[in-house]
């Protein structure tokens, strides 16, 4: 595959880049600069989800994902199955968003017992399963860094991430490969040829060096250490070729002016991307 830049057709802003405006800012700037795709946050649209998919469409863009579902393990059954409801809501909000992926964060342990919330990660996506299928909703599992496993998420590895999908049906059930949480895994482009059509989604930002922070610390795309690029090649080959979202959590880049931090972004994804 030739060494070229992603096309901008691709680009998708992932709202948590400009996690600081409102939706309606940011569709209107994306609009202004030709951006096509967002990748909406829950809490940003959850007060109106049919005015924000309203405020998308007469933008000209489209949804190319919904941020989060997941956080499945939990101490009771009780809040476990609390969860399992919110879970449901947040896919009729894909769906009236017009998207057909929700990205699952897949939640920490609430203990000690890291391998029970594992399991509870796999019996909570077969819970939403028949009501994703219902509504056409594909879930797509996130696997995240492991400095996260505390905190966000059990689920650390592509690997880990493909298996659990592998139990469920591939037209509803995929992975989605972020470059900040899997460029470090030795297997990942093994990896990543494993989930082939199970990828439902390609996010982008950059390894800073020193990292300045766990979680506010990603970079633009060719300002850190990640072969992006090289990432982008491999699950084109493995069959994605849909929106590529630039999701940065960064207090600097949220403060920028939203004109001047879109143009940055289209510059930074067509040199690295």
């Amino acid at each position: 595959m030739p060494d070229e830049s992603a096309s901008l057709d691709r680009l998708s802003l992932n709202q948590i880049t400009t996690d600081k405006r409102s939706l309606e800012e940011t569709v209107r700037a994306c609009a202004r600069a030709d951006i096509r795709w967002i990748g909406a946050w829950r809490h940003k649209i959850q007060e109106d989800p049919v005015h924000s998919a309203k405020l998308i469409r007469d933008a000209g863009l489209r949804t190319s994902s919904l941020c989060r579902g997941g956080f499945f393990p939990a101490a009771t059954a009780g809040e476990r199955r609390k969860r399992i409801e919110d879970n449901r809501h947040a896919i009729d909000e894909a769906a009236t968003l017009g998207t057909d992926t929700l990205v699952l964060v897949c939640g920490p342990a609430s203990g000690r017992d890291i391998g029970a919330a594992r399991d509870m990660v796999i019996d909570g996506i077969g819970e939403i399963v028949p009501y994703a299928e219902k509504c056409g909703i594909r879930l797509a599992i996130e696997p995240l860094h492991p400095m996260y496993a505390a905190e966000r998420s059990v689920i650390v590895t592509l690997e880990q991430a493909n298996k659990i999908a592998a139990q469920f049906p591939p037209e509803r059930v995929g992975v989605i490969v972020d470059v900040f949480h899997v460029w470090w895994d030795p297997q990942v482009y093994e990896q990543i040829a494993a989930a082939g059509s199970r990828i439902f989604g390609f996010h982008v930002s950059d390894w800073m060096v020193p990292l300045p922070d766990m979680l506010m610390g990603r970079g633009m795309m060719g300002k850190g250490i990640i072969e992006i690029r090289r990432l982008r090649n491999a699950v084109e080959r493995a069959g994605y070729i849909g929106p590529i979202e630039v999701e940065i959590f960064n207090h600097e880049i949220w403060n920028t002016p939203l004109d001047i931090l879109l143009r940055q972004m289209k510059e930074s994804y067509l040199e690295a991307v």
